[in-house]
């Protein structure tokens, strides 16, 4: 006997408020492609201000338009890295050996912050919370913004109770296309979605915040020198990090790095299942 088909019992967009998600969101409500039956944004508590002014204005649209957008959060990724009570959801932070040796820390702060989240609503909106099992043949349809030009960030689920759906490699799209369409239809200057102390930000990122804003640009440098000698949980158990964590590939106290920005680029932004992993550095992770 062949096994019983799955059935999708909901469409949702895993929503970043970056490019490509505010193009899908912006193309559902517009009757461009199927519909949404819910937004979900997994909140750091950590993004840019600009960020949460445009996931503010897709609210308002969505909200017209009859589509539910929820914001989840499993913590806030600044404060739970600083508090020495929580555990460290270690950051791609970059890392000084004592004897200069040159590396990566791993990245968990992805799943940690954004990943868990979403798995709980989405089980939440399912019927089934944790710890209750998900009955076979039953998921959400997980719809991710990746373009034809990121198809390297394509990830399958881990889990049997989402499967992934690319509406924008369908339509051909590339992360240009999206910023195109966005400009015409009244979405000019969207943001890309990053938490503001992510160690993959260009100089051209640090540089518009140190000019543009100088708060923000105080708390990144604050951070950067918080988590020089590592986890405040570490150090407050006497396991300090035998070397030094830094923001930026200079390896450097942030606001000591010569930033050098370069022609603007089309750097992707961080969701669930597409963080600007893979450091263009080409330089090795250490755990």
């Amino acid at each position: 006997m062949s096994a019983a088909p799955t059935r999708s019992a909901m469409r949702i967009l895993s929503l970043g408020a970056g490019v490509q998600s505010s193009a899908l969101l912006m193309l559902a409500v517009r009757g461009e492609i199927a519909p949404f039956d819910l937004a979900i944004f997994s909140n750091t508590g950590w993004e840019p201000a600009k960020v949460y002014l445009h996931l503010a204005r897709l609210e308002a649209i969505a909200q017209h338009a009859g589509l539910e957008v929820v914001r989840v959060s499993n913590g806030h990724i600044r404060r739970d890295a600083l508090d020495p009570a929580h555990r460290f959801a270690s950051m791609p932070l970059f890392t000084l050996g004592p004897n200069g040796e040159r590396g990566m820390a791993r990245r968990q702060c992805t799943g940690e912050y954004k990943i868990k989240a979403l798995k709980r609503e989405v089980r939440r909106r399912l019927g089934y919370p944790h710890p209750q099992r998900v009955p076979d043949g039953v998921h959400a349809e997980m719809v991710i913004g990746i373009s034809e030009d990121e198809i390297g960030r394509m990830r399958q689920p881990d889990v049997r109770y989402m499967r992934h759906a690319y509406p924008l490699l369908e339509l051909g799209w590339t992360r240009a296309d999206c910023l195109t369409w966005l400009d015409i239809n009244g979405m000019a200057n969207t943001p890309r979605s990053a938490c503001l102390g992510c160690p993959y930000h260009d100089d051209g990122f640090w540089h518009d915040l140190k000019v543009n804003s100088p708060l923000e640009w105080a708390d990144v440098v604050a951070f950067d020198k918080s988590i020089r000698h590592g986890s405040a949980r570490a150090n407050a158990g006497g396991h300090p990090l035998r070397g030094q964590l830094f923001l930026h590939p200079q390896r450097v106290p942030l606001d000591e790095v010569v930033l050098r920005p370069k022609q603007p680029q089309a750097r992707p932004g961080c969701g669930p299942w597409t963080c600007a992993s893979g450091y263009p550095s080409g330089e090795g992770r250490v755990a």
